[in-house]
């Protein structure tokens, strides 16, 4: 285990001669590429994962420059596992490395209840997938229904997606979204099958709107069909919140605590990920484990030997610390296609900051974005190698290729899924583009769990070099409150027309005197869409000839 160098260039971290003989970038010159691959990259022998940052521009003066500001953020990376207050908004320690690694946590009482969750999850999934656990109906549970929002949608989805083979565990849907034409789609799909369909909600606070509102869609569908609803039902949520007294007092299936330390967009280690791992008949351990090897790879305060340091230094240099640079993720697997999306969250949510730690304004982010290789040979990597150059790429290749895909005329699938990759890595770095790779020997819950790992700690590292505060969401708040402020208004344009009377936009912001007669006309416009009793007189160009009424 731990880091391996081809040359040894980093082997005598005190000899700083040696930390900065490797050559600058060049796009045109083979050996010094060569070199450099050499000297920059990074290896976990037992995880048989490799990270190399050698087609990114960054060079030997960077190293020494950001070298003490990474040793502010190693010691601040050691702070927050050790139990530091991370979330000063909420007063809240972050603490989803203990999800792995109970014994680290803090306090006793905390390991001993991670320990019992993990335990709990495994027996439960297991019991379910081998019938131990009926639905009220006497059948087996043949689905999962997974309604959450945000990290508590995308970490399952991804778990689902990267680690479910065929025919094994309970099929999944979701409810990740408060579009009715979605929730439409996935109740339909389930049919009768709702009635062996285990209906998972998860929901920190057990208020946030969308899991509640998909939760009482499901509820009122299956206990239309007849179904038990405390015998199918299932909550993920903080103890004590409205979610989990709702769920004792009905006598739910079951309840799986979510820690107040713990963020959604780094949930997956706990019950939000493990729970779908465990009803897929997945590896829960195994998973753990990884990402708790990799957490220990990433410990290491030494820029040159922290795979999570480098790519974080490799981020800085490539957006000047500002963010100016997009990440391109291109995962060459299939199992791998919706990791963009699950990064998109982990890194924009973290990074994406109007203010830093002393309160000026900055603006920091780092916009994430992908698909998955070799989709994008056809889409567009022909901007990424001709175009804007705004971005630099993220590959990621598994090599072991399953076996049951044979050669057909000595045409190796896998063999064009490699080549496809390193052509368009060369093809961008003649072009100047920046990209970084990681390479995994196999494919399975412990890789999985390391890769979150490392990017989890690498976004953290990146946090304290540019002086934000990764484990709040300001943003995301701010948009709550606003869509409340516009329900309310709604609730009381509804009050208002009530009595029949046609108005302006105007007329109501006035009589209301609240809102904006722009958010007026967008509620009545979407009121009148719907058949509920709203009409509009008018030319809906002209918002200022139109009069609403309710009927």
């Amino acid at each position: 285990m731990g880091k391996h160098f081809d040359r040894g260039l980093f082997r005598a971290v005190s000899d700083v001669h040696q930390l900065i003989s490797f050559p600058d970038f060049s796009a045109s010159d083979p050996q010094v590429q060569w070199q450099r691959f050499n000297n920059l990259l990074w290896y976990h022998n037992d995880l048989g994962i490799w990270l190399d940052i050698s087609r990114m521009h960054i060079n030997a003066e960077d190293f020494e420059r950001l070298g003490p500001r990474f040793d502010q953020a190693f010691k601040a990376m050691q702070a927050l596992e050790q139990g530091a207050i991370a979330n000063a908004d909420e007063q809240r320690m972050v603490g989803h490395y203990w999800l792995r690694q109970p014994q680290l946590a803090p306090d006793q009482d905390v390991c001993d209840h991670i320990a019992k969750e993990i335990d709990l999850i495994e027996t439960f999934g297991s019991n379910v997938v081998n019938g131990l656990i009926k639905a009220p109906n006497g059948k087996k549970f043949t689905d999962v229904l997974w309604i959450g929002i945000g990290g508590s949608g995308l970490g399952p989805l991804l778990m689902i997606r990267a680690l479910q083979n065929a025919e094994q565990g309970l099929r999944f849907h979701f409810f990740d979204n408060v579009d009715p034409d979605g929730m439409s789609r996935v109740l339909g799909n389930l049919g009768d099958a709702l009635s062996t369909t285990l209906v998972v909600t998860v929901s920190k606070s057990g208020a946030t709107p969308e899991p509640h509102l998909g939760m009482e869609q499901a509820r009122q569908r299956l206990e239309a069909m007849g179904g038990r609803w405390e015998g199918q039902a299932v909550a993920v949520t903080m103890l004590n919140s409205q979610l989990d007294q709702l769920a004792q007092k009905e006598s739910w299936l079951k309840r799986f605590d979510m820690f107040d330390w713990v963020g959604g967009r780094t949930s997956i280690t706990s019950a939000v990920g493990l729970l779908p791992a465990a009803l897929i008949g997945c590896d829960t351990r195994d998973f753990l484990a990884g990402a708790a090897q990799m957490d220990e790879a990433t410990r290491v305060s030494d820029l040159h030997s922290n795979p999570a340091a480098l790519m974080a230094a490799a981020w800085f240099v490539a957006g000047d610390g500002l963010g100016r640079r997009d990440m391109v993720v291109l995962p060459y697997r299939d199992r791998l296609e919706v990791f963009s999306r699950y990064l998109q969250q982990l890194v924009m949510e973290s990074l994406g900051k109007r203010l830093d730690r002393d309160g000026n304004v900055v603006h920091q982010g780092l916009a994430v974005y992908g698909n998955k290789g070799s989709t994008d040979q056809h889409a567009y990597v022909q901007q990424l190698r001709d175009g804007v150059d705004n971005f630099f790429a993220t590959f990621i290749e598994v090599l072991e290729d399953v076996e049951n895909i044979p050669a057909i005329n000595n045409e190796h699938p896998g063999d064009f899924l490699d080549g496809f990759l390193q052509g368009t890595r060369a093809a961008l770095s003649q072009g100047g583009r920046q990209s970084l790779s990681i390479s995994m020997r196999r494919f399975d819950p412990r890789r999985l769990g390391a890769l979150v790992a490392l990017f989890e700690r690498a976004v953290g590292l990146y946090g304290e070099l540019v002086n934000i505060n990764a484990y709040h969401q300001p943003g995301v708040e701010s948009g709550k409150k606003a869509a409340a402020a516009i329900l309310n208004l709604q609730s009381r344009v509804e009050d208002l027309l009530a009595d029949g009377v046609e108005r302006s936009a105007g007329e109501i912001h006035q009589e209301i005197g609240d809102g904006s007669e722009e958010a007026i006309f967008w509620i009545m416009r979407h009121l009148t869409a719907n058949k509920r009793g709203y009409v509009a007189d008018g030319d809906w160009g002209i918002p200022t000839s139109l009069r609403f009424s309710k009927g």
